[in-house]
């Protein structure tokens, strides 16, 4: 029989303590040097900690690192340049005398914890800077938090905690993501800290991809929602949504479809119209797939979804993965860190499922409250219209959707003020393409499911063999 001992952070503290060969320094900007000071009180850290350092003060902040051309303290450009810094400055000071046998490091981070000015949530970035063995060169990982208790000594707490939880990961399982992250997240509640963006580079990481990482953040309710530049790559979320107007369009894009690309392309035209000209350069585009039900099946498939992720990449486009649920918490979501605009693009029979109030036994908000929430402060729908399968003739618009009579005032009052609005100017040849018909014949190995793809797509499908194709070009 084997155990899985889980350690808590003064004794992971300790055990770096007592390796010799560990040795490198903390850089705390904000929030006090907790993540120091588990090292201190668990003893031994003189064979550990070789400096630390707190610039709390602008000045001899700047001084020390540099001004960002941003502006801000918080953020990642200035945890980069902490820990370049000081990784350097161990190097060129203490290579010589204590040999090749040290393996260096430097935690940082620059956190705003919550303070008597500040009415929201704090978040900060940590980051390691470290040498894996001996000789070898520095790899490096980066996450963002947001540290959600209400009382600053509380904020302190867990952050000591997650930035002794982020050293013993490195140094101890770089080699696994699921591990890696287990390890980060032990003796920490999501309901006090939120891990939104994992990084991770160097030769200790060989063979992790970052996008696994972050996946599990989200499958672990670590995180709300993460998102994917276009390359592919990991990015913090709330920082892409600052102040942006954003234009969404939910699906599964199992595989993205023609009408999928159709509705972002009129989505986007319709939201352009509706906005500012000066605000056009600062519109982001999102195609958003939830892990909401998947995880409570319990059978979120990372490889499928890094699939849709690669795809959606390669078509151009930036990807947000969230656990959300329902439109409205989406919508909650999305208006706390934008501050401005924000549509959607769904289609016709997802706007039927809004109204549909069944959809809203188990939700404490209840039907009114949670539609309410979806259209917040400047949220608009662009409604792409359906065609009824057996009678493809029949356009399906807001004012023909099926739903309970009794809603046809709040229906009407909704589209006279402009908050739903039907999209007009669409490809009709595309809106007869059903996800479902294309991934069955996929799955089914029927032909004539590549016309009503991008071929890029169709390529990349029978390429790969994704989404369980039994006709596969390998």
């Amino acid at each position: 029989m084997s155990f899985n001992l889980s350690l808590n952070p003064e004794q992971k503290a300790l055990s770096i303590n007592l390796d010799s060969k560990i040795y490198g320094t903390f850089a705390e900007i904000g929030a006090g040097q907790e993540v120091a000071r588990f090292f201190f009180r668990a003893g031994g850290a003189a064979g550990t900690i070789a400096k630390t350092i707190s610039a709390y003060d602008m000045v001899v902040s700047d001084t020390i690192y540099g001004k960002e051309k941003s502006g801000r303290y918080v953020c990642e450009d200035r945890l980069a340049k902490m820990l370049r810094r000081e990784y350097d400055q161990l190097e060129t000071r203490l290579r010589e005398q204590r040999g090749k046998d040290t393996r260096f490091f430097v935690f940082a981070d620059t956190v705003a914890a919550k303070s008597y000015k500040s009415k929201g949530d704090g978040h900060g970035w940590l980051g390691v800077r470290f040498q894996h063995k001996e000789g070898a060169e520095p790899s490096e990982c980066v996450i963002h938090v947001r540290l959600l208790d209400k009382d600053n000594l509380q904020q302190q707490e867990v952050l000591g905690v997650v930035g002794v939880n982020l050293i013993y990961s490195c140094f101890n399982h770089a080699e696994s993501s699921d591990t890696f992250i287990s390890s980060i997240e032990e003796r920490l509640s999501t309901d006090r800290i939120e891990i939104d963006m994992v990084r991770t580079s160097g030769p200790a990481f060989k063979g992790v991809d970052n996008r696994v990482l972050s996946l599990e953040l989200v499958k672990r309710n670590f995180c709300k929602a993460i998102m994917f530049d276009s390359d592919g790559s990991a990015m913090q979320a709330t920082d892409e949504l600052y102040k942006k107007n954003i234009m969404v369009c939910r699906g599964s894009f199992r595989p993205p479809t023609f009408v999928n690309m159709d509705m972002l392309d009129t989505g986007l035209t319709m939201f352009k119209k509706d906005l500012d000209k000066e605000e056009h350069k600062n519109i982001i585009v999102l195609p958003e797939i939830s892990m909401s039900k998947l995880k409570d099946r319990g059978n979120v498939d990372t490889t499928d979804f890094l699939a849709r992720v690669d795809i959606l990449a390669a078509l151009g486009h930036k990807v947000l993965i969230t656990s959300f649920e329902n439109f409205f918490e989406l919508n909650n979501y999305l208006e706390k860190f934008s501050r401005k605009n924000v549509s959607f693009i769904l289609g016709v029979y997802n706007l039927e499922e809004i109204f549909n109030f069944e959809n809203y036994k188990d939700c404490a908000l209840g039907p009114i409250a949670s539609i309410g929430a979806l259209f917040g402060q400047k949220t608009r729908l662009y409604v792409y219209p359906g065609h009824d399968e057996k009678n493809p003739d029949e356009k399906i618009t807001i004012s023909k959707i099926r739903v309970d009579p009794k809603l046809t005032f709040l229906i009407m009052y909704l589209m006279e003020n402009g908050y739903m609005v039907d999209v007009e100017n669409y490809n009709v040849s595309y809106s007869t393409i059903w996800s479902r018909t294309v991934l069955k014949m996929i799955q089914d190995g029927t032909d004539g499911w590549e016309s009503m793809v991008p071929p890029l797509v169709s390529k990349t499908v029978k390429k790969k063999c994704l989404f369980g194709a039994t006709k596969c070009d390998v």
